[in-house]
Parts: C-alpha cells; sequence; structure tokens
C-alpha cells in the first residue's frame, strides 16, 4: 500500500518515495550519509554489545563529537539505534543497534561494497567529464 499524499504511511503501511508529502524522503535523506552508514557499520561490527560514545568517535575518523552526535539522536529517534546512559560521573553513554538497525546493515553493507567496488571506475569517469573530485561540478 502507498500513501496517498495527505498522511503519513501508518504502521504496516508503505511509503511512497516518488510522493512529494512522504516522509520516505527525508528518511532517505537520514540513513543516506556517510557517518550514519559508519555509525550503523561501527555498532553492527560490535553487536550484541553496546559500544561508548568516545570509542564509536575513535572508530570513525573525521567525525566530529557534534556530527556524531546529531547522527545518533537521529538514528535513537528513527528506532534503529537504543541508548542507555550509566549514571556515573562523567556520566557513561552507551549505543546499539536494534533489530530494526540490524535489518538497515544489511542494505548499507551492500552499498558500502559496491562504492568501495566501483570507486576506480567512477574516478576514472569524473576525469575523463573533467570533474576531479566527487562532488566538484
Amino acid at each position: 500500500m502507498t500513501t496517498s499524499g495527505t498522511r503519513a504511511p501508518g504502521r504496516g503501511e508503505r511509503g511512497d518515495l516518488f510522493d512529494p508529502l512522504c516522509p520516505t524522503r527525508q528518511l532517505l535523506d537520514r540513513i543516506g550519509t556517510k557517518w550514519t552508514s559508519m555509525a550503523v557499520k561501527t555498532l553492527a561490527d560490535a553487536a550484541p554489545d553496546e559500544v561508548r560514545f568516545a570509542e564509536l568517535r575513535r572508530r570513525m575518523p573525521g567525525v566530529s563529537q557534534k556530527m556524531l552526535s546529531v547522527t545518533l539522536r537521529s538514528l535513537t529517534a528513527d528506532g534503529l539505534v537504543s541508548r542507555r546512559v550509566e549514571p556515573t560521573v562523567p556520566p557513561g553513554v552507551f549505543y546499539r543497534l536494534t533489530g530494526l538497525g540490524l535489518s538497515l546493515e544489511v542494505v548499507l553493507a551492500g552499498l558500502r561494497d559496491w562504492a568501495e567496488e566501483h570507486m576506480g571506475e567512477i574516478d576514472r569517469g569524473r576525469r575523463a567529464a573533467g570533474q576531479e573530485e566527487v562532488g566538484a561540478g
């Protein structure tokens, strides 16, 4: 079932990417970022164990504290990641993938594999088109 464009899909209903009012578009924007892919992979590699925030940041080269916080907040709000705070000083904050998050990892793993396998071809195509950097132009 697809949405009519006048409301968000309910539980058990399927979204419609081509409907401008469907929240599927926003979901794809959120899960399609490099930081989301890296966070999900890092948490999947640790599953079923939890990972502390600082350890996640160490395992994700280049991510800022703010960007990791924003990414984890979004993944938690979407039900893909669970967050646990231990009442210590300073508080220990732990993350793990939910079952839904683990199902997303399967899909993202295929996309990451494809990107890594074909990056050379993409680079050659961009150079041939006169665009030296990914995203240039």
